[in-house]
């Protein structure tokens, strides 16, 4: 239970204004873009997503010249990956949000901006919170069963969510959670008793140490995860490498809306996710996260393709995600292209954010969708936030129907597996346990 320490020819069509300002370039300006700005247009024109306009960006946002200098003095600056230069204007390309950015913009996730022509992450080494929790708490329930992970994130997401249970730190900038001023802190081994809020303000924690400190703490993984790992994405990749190189787990808890070039390349370093899945019409991701539900479906089957372990979970909202319908083909969805031993957590909603005003999902509904999702041919259906609920945590063998894992909260009260099977049957349960 405890770990040890361990040159692009375009169809005929291509350049209609339409389309052009999809991509946030002129018809000219493609002419004159780089040879990966053409790659990705090519691709982009074959996907068929020729509707998607970029998103909403801050105009004007990005930090002013003596904040960007003490910025770049802690380190905490860093050229993104995966954008195009259409000079002076840069779009992002590692979500579908494609923030288009002409000179002095921020992004959506508020993480990125254009400085001269060029696309910076500002969330780089300088998180806003960590902390060693059990994995159960992502959730994972078939990964690693009773292991601690640490755990970080910096400010910013991808999403807008009505119900965000992280606004604060989800919905900021780096520069509102963290300040250059003052002697620097860097944190690695051997570690401090006690950290103030002031010491999180200025402390810089670098790929390389954290890994360290992962170790130190003998977690043997680290979790991406509190805010959206996408929206710090250069750092978090970074990161994954580095755990990697210290023989660490890396575990992403995200909300899956990411571009494919994006997450293949990260992904090579990712060992297990937790993935939102929010909804199930794009009109309730619309209304509800200011996302679209098919970039995340093509996040989990690319998990699938790769043999990422990975569990969903999805988040029963009163009025927007609760519909029997969605429900029922959101399971059926699953099992077609996931198969019947995916994990599916369904997690009951209380208020948050912009959605005080509602009540808790009742317990009734929550029952209604394991049913749902279990006459579909799911095997593994959990219950989320109902604390003292009978069974609602606990992993059953699908053969013999005994509990194999029993949970309270976030503890793992019995395991009653044998490398990977059930003790009393022996039938095979999916998951990664060693």
């Amino acid at each position: 239970m405890n770990p040890k320490p361990p040159a692009l020819r375009l169809p005929p069509d291509a350049l209609t204004r339409r389309r052009a300002l999809a991509c946030g370039v002129a018809g000219g300006a493609l002419l004159t873009a780089p040879i990966h700005a053409a790659s990705w247009l090519r691709d982009w024109l074959r996907s068929g997503d020729r509707n998607s306009a970029p998103g909403e960006v801050f105009k004007g946002d990005a930090p002013s010249d003596e904040v960007w200098r003490l910025w770049v003095a802690r380190g905490w600056v860093r050229e993104a990956r995966h954008y195009l230069r259409l000079e002076p204007n840069v779009q992002c390309k590692v979500c579908p949000n494609n923030c288009l950015l002409t000179p002095g913009d921020r992004s959506h996730c508020r993480n990125k901006i254009n400085r001269d022509g060029i696309l910076y992450t500002l969330a780089y080494a300088n998180p806003c919170t960590f902390h060693v929790d059990p994995i159960e708490k992502k959730p994972l329930f078939h990964y690693l069963p009773g292991t601690p992970t640490f755990s970080l994130a910096t400010a910013g997401c991808v999403f807008r969510c009505l119900n965000c249970q992280n606004w604060e730190i989800s919905q900021q900038k780096p520069e509102d959670t963290k300040d250059p001023r003052g002697p620097e802190l860097r944190l690695r081994p051997p570690l401090p008793p006690t950290l103030t809020y002031a010491d999180m303000r200025r402390l810089s924690l670098f790929p390389e140490d954290l890994a360290a400190v992962a170790v130190a703490l003998r977690c043997p993984s680290v979790s991406y995860t509190y805010s959206e790992p996408t929206a710090y994405y250069e750092y978090a990749a970074d990161c994954c490498r580095a755990a990697r190189a210290r023989g660490l787990r890396n575990i992403l808890v995200t909300c899956g809306s990411i571009e494919e070039r994006a997450l293949r390349d990260l992904a090579a370093s990712v060992d297990a996710a937790h993935v939102d899945l929010k909804g199930f019409s794009d009109d309730g991701y619309r209304r509800l996260n200011s996302g679209r539900l098919q970039p995340v479906l093509r996040t989990l089957k690319i998990y699938h393709e790769l043999g990422v372990w990975f569990e969903v979970i999805h988040l029963v909202v009163p009025g927007y995600t609760d519909t029997r319908e969605d429900l029922k083909r959101m399971c059926g969805w699953l099992v077609e292209n996931l198969g019947p031993d995916r994990p599916l957590h369904f997690s009951r909603f209380h208020p948050q954010h912009k959605l005080e005003h509602l009540p808790p999902t009742p317990v009734e509904t929550l029952l209604k969708a394991r049913e749902l999702a279990r006459a579909a041919g799911l095997r593994h259906v959990y219950l989320g936030n109902v604390p003292g609920l009978p069974g609602a945590a606990d992993t059953v063998c699908p053969h013999c129907r005994r509990v194999v894992i029993a949970r309270s909260t976030y503890a793992v009260t019995r395991l009653e597996l044998d490398a990977g099977r059930c003790r009393h049957c022996r039938q095979p349960i999916a998951g990664v346990w060693t």
